[in-house]
């Protein structure tokens, strides 16, 4: 009785040791006596105890390698680039991935050194940062080709980040800062050649409008002034015109003086009042009447 208990025991182990299940996205390398027997697909398998063995289990699903690479570029400027390289393990050749490399890992990552310091060297440091595209597409081109013989696809290369040295990196930040402040300058100058050219166009303009207004002004006071004294005169034909004339521009001048004393901002005014400096300025008001008149001609 003990002993058929110790025998389905032992077939119960055995049983129990004979299955085995593999995980989605999965695949189980199985060996016989230490050779490759079979790949064991994802659920329910079964295996010979103490014949067959599970080697390995191996995920299908997509690894991600960052390589940190240290290269200089064109211009002899040391930089560093992250590289991450996308990669899986191809369903129909698992066993070449398997068995042909002993580190996956670090076979992409020899690739990627050798592709990314024979790329940046040819470019300059202002260029790697807008070419770093061409970069990760050059290291996935060495890659699939390489990688696919050893059962991997090479799914992509991204050049996730650029990183000069802190120096480098200062210098750069203050170019770019002098670049922008002498823009800026060139535009503020710009701005006030502008402010300027369109303050003097109007002060050009101003100055036509103002000469044009007082030659209106003083056509039309000459006008005036004629009209009235040839009606002046033909009221009182004992005076001739030129006392006629003065009387009109005295009579000017007094109503003049009586606007300004008028004004709330006027202050003290001194005026001759003899009878000959009243003549002398009767005198300069017909000039200047005069010439005004010459002047309105002309235009």
């Amino acid at each position: 009785m003990n002993t058929l208990i110790i025998i389905l025991v032992i077939v119960g182990i055995a049983a129990f040791a004979s299955v085995f299940t593999v995980e989605q996205q999965t695949c189980a390398i199985v060996e016989r006596f230490g050779k490759f027997y079979r790949i064991a697909e994802p659920g329910f398998n079964v295996l010979i105890p103490l014949v067959d063995q599970i080697r390995l289990r191996l995920s299908l699903k997509i690894h991600q390698l960052d390589v940190n690479v240290e290269t200089k570029t064109q211009d002899n400027v040391f930089i560093n680039l992250m590289v991450s390289v996308q990669y899986r393990i191809l369903p129909n050749k698992i066993y070449e991935a398997f068995y042909m490399l002993q580190s996956p890992a670090k076979q992409i990552e020899a690739f990627v050194f050798d592709v990314v310091r024979a790329q940046v060297p040819k470019i300059v440091l202002d260029d790697v940062f807008g070419r770093k595209d061409d970069i990760a597409d050059a290291v996935k081109a060495e890659l699939s080709d390489v990688m696919a013989e050893f059962g991997y696809e090479i799914v992509k290369a991204l050049v996730t980040d650029i990183a000069p040295a802190d120096n480098v990196k200062a210098a750069m930040n203050e170019i770019n800062a002098s670049q922008r402040v002498r823009v800026a300058a060139m535009e503020k100058g710009e701005a006030e050649k502008i402010l300027k050219v369109k303050q003097a166009e109007a002060e050009a303009e101003a100055s036509i409008l103002h000469g044009k207004g007082l030659a209106g002004q003083r056509h039309a006071i000459v006008a005036g002034l004629k009209d009235s004294v040839e009606e002046f005169v033909r009221q009182v034909p004992e005076l001739s015109q030129k006392d006629v004339m003065e009387m009109v521009l005295l009579i000017q001048y007094i109503d003049t003086l009586k606007e300004i004393a008028g004004s709330s901002k006027s202050n003290v005014i001194f005026v001759p009042n003899s009878p000959g400096n009243v003549a002398d300025l009767a005198s300069q008001l017909r000039e200047s009447i005069i010439v005004g008149q010459q002047m309105s001609k002309m235009e």
